[in-house]
Parts: structure tokens; C-alpha cells; sequence
């Protein structure tokens, strides 16, 4: 069983920032692709990031230019760096592994006009 646990939603500005973190329970980061979701109230998941096991990035069309997804494999972190950040932006943002075979607990964004 792994646990991951995401942390550094807030509430921010349009045009600001914020990095989310996603820490994992064990070393499992380059055994699978990781991603991040979010989910606005509403609305479906959607995936927003992806990292494969070789450290390629992967983004959603709404999102490219301004979020960049990273990890630190010796800290068994997954970072969502998010930069000029839009209302639309707002929602729960989740880290998985697999994907989808575990999840976080998700953190809030909140991003006010």
C-alpha cells in the first residue's frame, strides 16, 4: 500500500502562483507514470499533468506554458509548479500513481479574479 499525500493548494490572485506537493510513503516514483487531476466542483476529474517513468511531462492544452510537473525521486516527491494562474484553474488537485491506482487526498486551489 502506498499513501501519497499532496499539500501548498491555497488561495491566490489571477496571474499568481503556487507549487503543490505530492510526497509518497515509499520509492515508487520511476516504478510508474505519476499525474496530477483536479476536480472542480461540478465537474468531472480531469487530468491536468503527467510524468512518465523516464521523466517526461505530459500536459493538458488548458495548462501548457504555465504549469510544469517535476519530481525529486530521492525526496519521493511529485511537484505542480503552477504559474499565472486563471479562475478556471480553481479546484481540487489530486496526485496519482499508476495512474489511478493510488490517489492523494487532494489540496484546494482557489484562484480569485
Amino acid at each position: 500500500q502506498v499513501q501519497l499525500v499532496e499539500s501548498g493548494g491555497g488561495l491566490v490572485q489571477a496571474g499568481g502562483s503556487l507549487r503543490l506537493s505530492c510526497a509518497a510513503s515509499k520509492s515508487i516514483l520511476t516504478l510508474s507514470a505519476m499525474g496530477w487531476y483536479r476536480q472542480a466542483p461540478g465537474k468531472q476529474r480531469e487530468l491536468v499533468a503527467t510524468i512518465t517513468r523516464s521523466g517526461s511531462p505530459g500536459y493538458v492544452d488548458s495548462v501548457k506554458g504555465r504549469f510544469t510537473i517535476s519530481r525529486d525521486n530521492a525526496e519521493n516527491t511529485v511537484y505542480l509548479q503552477m504559474n499565472s494562474l486563471k479562475p478556471e484553474d480553481t479546484a481540487v488537485y489530486y496526485c496519482t500513481w499508476g495512474p489511478g491506482l493510488y490517489w492523494g487526498q487532494g489540496t484546494q486551489v482557489t484562484v480569485s479574479s
